[in-house]
């Protein structure tokens, strides 16, 4: 296991949720998205799901219209570093108030495309979140952003943000403290991992390694790579 990271400043610097908004641009076949998030005073709970999975994991009061690809219990918290909405404002020339890429929590001084898969952060005194991928971008991304070639321009740069399974539920609000706990003993990290599902899928057999913390999908996706090219 790699050692746990400290780094002075590591916080949630904002908590944020999103309701239910019809918009044009969603493929949702209900018309509505809750991708605009806003921050909120909290203190709000983040849940696990309960005995055999029974229950919903997430940020309470926070809307996941698009379940196709939202949400559930591997991607139950999307988190996104302050730094990478503050190149983002230089890049587009515009404000980027926190929750805008549909992130439930912004954070500060923590490089978080560069987390590993299956990496551990306490958030506040009691929530443990492990990462398992990154962002995927899509239509209704695009359309909220209203950016042209959006989806091009945020794979290129290839710093999605990471999503989270929970852990150990609980309470959380911003300028709670983030700790790494846990790293694990691999290179695979959260940029890495979305290069080879997106851009550079001769890296698929390399994200097997991040093994039952990478997410099921991903994981399923490098294998299949992996069988096809040994029948080959």
């Amino acid at each position: 296991m790699a050692p746990a990271v400290y780094r002075a400043g590591m916080k949630l610097l904002s908590l944020n949720v999103g309701r239910p908004r019809a918009v044009e641009y969603t493929s949702q076949p209900q018309g509505v998205t809750g991708i605009d998030k806003r921050p909120v005073e909290g203190p709000l709970r983040i849940a696990a799901p309960g005995p055999k999975g029974v229950g919903a994991s997430g940020v309470a009061g926070d809307a996941v219209c698009e379940t196709r690809h939202h949400g559930g219990d591997d991607q139950a918290v999307y988190a996104v570093a302050r730094e990478d909405l503050d190149e983002w404002e230089l890049e587009l020339g515009r404000s980027l108030h926190n929750g805008v890429f549909g992130e439930n929590l912004t954070t500060q001084r923590l490089d978080v495309s560069g987390a590993l898969i299956g990496e551990r952060w306490r958030v506040g005194p009691d929530v443990v979140l492990e990462v398992t991928s990154g962002r995927i971008p899509c239509r209704t991304f695009q359309g909220h952003l209203g950016e042209t070639s959006w989806v091009k321009r945020f794979t290129h740069r290839a710093a999605p943000g990471a999503y989270l399974r929970v852990v150990v539920p609980g309470e959380v609000r911003a300028g709670d403290p983030i700790e790494v706990v846990h790293r694990p003993d691999h290179n695979v990290t959260v940029a890495l991992q979305f290069r080879a599902v997106t851009t550079e899928r001769e890296l698929l057999p390399w994200v097997l390694v991040a093994g039952d913390a990478l997410h099921p999908e991903t994981r399923a996706e490098a294998e299949r790579y992996v069988a096809r090219y040994r029948e080959a």
